[in-house]
């Protein structure tokens, strides 16, 4: 069973004027992500996840685990956001001990899903 990184590649970031040139924040962020996916993660790009005014955004779901959204994040922490998902992985139901948690994940943690029954 693997946990889904979701990316939101529309996101703008907190500091992006609406028409910059380039590539969008949240893209940059899923680049970054990309190439160094940890063992039972599956990293997806996704075009929204509704947490516009939170920066780039990232969902970690999987089946019969809680799912969280974080935001407020940037390309410079993806080792953090990749060390969350790896410790999420190998969680049974997806609650990763506060202390074991990356400092971002328990700093900018946007919303707690229950999972499916």
């Amino acid at each position: 069973m693997r946990a889904v990184l979701h990316v939101c590649t529309t996101c703008r970031g907190t500091d992006a004027a609406p028409d910059a040139e380039g590539p969008r924040p949240g893209a940059s962020l899923l680049a970054a992500l990309s190439d160094a996916a940890p063992e039972g993660v599956e990293i997806r790009a996704v075009e929204c996840l509704s947490a516009c005014s939170q920066g780039c955004s990232v969902a970690l779901s999987a089946p019969g685990k809680w799912s969280y959204v974080y935001g407020r994040l940037m390309p410079g922490d993806a080792d953090q956001i990749l060390s969350g998902a790896r410790a999420y992985a190998a969680t049974a139901d997806g609650i990763v001990p506060w202390r074991e948690r990356p400092a971002i994940f328990r700093k900018q943690s946007l919303a707690r899903i229950p999972p499916q029954e």
